[in-house]
């Protein structure tokens, strides 16, 4: 069976790299940790999850949940790891980050198919070739990609993320255990602020030093990761609309309605490690502490990680990439994950599942499977291959706004949504017959 080089360990490469192997290749996954770290990564372990802890929603009515349900299907080494390792989260689908890689690097270096290469590359391999190396792909591999590519093609924005603190530094006599709208099992500590506090807090935030960051401007950070102090500086009630809504939140002490609401989510197991839930930021250190110390229950608070930026590259997809992820020009080299122009967790393992089904099925002579616009993942492939033309191409999370609609008019936008993800796992079910069938 012919050899597949994957560069990168991350989501999209793990997962990339297990389907290939699962289906009889030998797979060199080629990893330059740890012998070289991005500015965003601090562990060797492969799937390092660098922002948040969570893959978000888990319900069939997000669509983020139905590329779950789709991957699970699809027997997703990524998602069997968070199932394994997820921990309480009302909704949404979050992990104990570190359990979550060891298992996945565990699986990747005991498989007999599977050789693990250890270092930087700075050119593509012979042969076929799945480049997964992220949206901090290395300076010595840029060249090789830019040649391939045009350097032209490169966009590229900015990513933060939050800050981890320490769960016996949090003063719970001004916060309380409890999921919005009582959904989990009070899965969140929420610390809340009344307008007072929430004045000032907005006012600090606004006018924090950020740590330099070159060719940093609020219009360059992708909106789905948006840092804390950029949406108070878009307006004085901007976080009370976002990630501090007070909606579906009651203070079990006094039985009233907060004004605003800081929500930490469990990063471990233990439940030692809580993340500030939409916090993501590029503030000094300092002033992470100074400024977040404003919220009642975090003035002691002992930071494990502070919140950090850093430049995300990614490719123009409509330009470059086919609905495989592969490169046009070059159809030996595919790409996955956040490099080719998905944004999340959950979107950079489906392109590399993806891109692993389709390289396998062209080395074997099968016909490729076209995931139609109907299921998450072929939707989500139809909009980094064609989705926005050339200058307008940006990341995308999946939504159902890209997913074909339901083709009849029903009422209620759960009910649309939960009969759209219906129609997708039911067009999912022949098209893993058939794989199962032909491979």
């Amino acid at each position: 069976m012919a050899d597949i080089s994957v560069i990168g360990a991350g989501l999209a490469g793990s997962e990339a790299a297990w389907q290939l192997a699962k289906r009889g290749f030998s797979v060199r996954l080629m990893e330059m940790k740890p012998e070289k770290m991005t500015p965003a990564h601090t562990s060797p372990l492969f799937s390092e999850l660098v922002c948040s802890n969570s893959l978000r929603g888990d319900d069939l009515s997000n669509a983020v949940g139905l590329l779950k349900e789709e991957l699970r299907r699809l027997d997703s080494l990524i998602m069997l790891s968070a199932e394994r390792h997820r921990v309480p989260a009302g909704g949404a689908l979050a992990v104990d980050r570190e359990a979550f890689a060891r298992t996945i690097t565990e699986a990747l270096r005991s498989h007999p198919g599977i050789e693990i290469v250890e270092g930087e590359v700075t050119a593509f391999p012979e042969g076929e070739c799945i480049v997964a190396t992220g949206p901090l792909t290395s300076g010595g591999l840029i060249p090789a990609i830019a040649g391939a590519c045009g350097e032209a093609d490169f966009l590229h924005f900015f990513d933060a993320a939050a800050p981890l603190i320490a769960a016996d530094s949090i003063d719970m006599t001004k916060a309380w255990f409890g999921s919005r709208y009582g959904k989990g099992t009070a899965d969140y500590i929420n610390c809340p602020m009344d307008r007072e506090q929430y004045d000032a807090f907005v006012t600090e935030l606004a006018a924090a030093k950020q740590a330099p960051v070159h060719g940093f401007e609020d219009a360059g950070v992708f909106e789905g990761c948006m840092p804390v102090e950029v949406m108070a500086r878009r307006g004085h009630d901007t976080l009370r609309y976002g990630p501090l809504k007070p909606v579906g939140l009651r203070d079990p002490r006094t039985g009233e309605s907060c004004y605003a609401v800081v929500q930490l989510r469990r990063d471990n197991e233990e439940g030692t490690v809580y993340n500030l839930v939409g916090f993501q930021t590029h503030l000094t250190f300092p002033e992470q502490r100074r400024v977040f110390g404003m919220i009642p229950a975090l003035a002691q608070a002992e930071y494990l990680r502070y919140g950090k930026m850093h430049r995300n590259t990614f490719l123009n997809g409509p330009a470059l990439l086919d609905r495989y992820y592969r490169l046009k020009s070059q159809p030996r080299i595919t790409f996955a994950g956040q490099i080719t122009g998905v944004e999340g967790y959950v979107e950079s393992c489906a392109s590399g599942m993806l891109a692993a089904l389709e390289v396998a099925r062209r080395l074997k002579g099968l016909p490729p499977l076209d995931f139609p616009r109907t299921t998450a993942i072929g939707a989500l492939a139809l909009y980094v291959s064609a989705g926005a033309v050339s200058g307008d191409f940006q990341p995308m999370n999946v939504n159902f706004g890209i997913i074909e609609p339901a083709g009849e008019r029903i009422r209620g936008k759960r009910e649309r949504n939960l009969k759209v993800a219906e129609r997708a796992l039911a067009a999912l079910a022949p098209i893993i017959e058939r794989e199962r069938a032909e491979i």
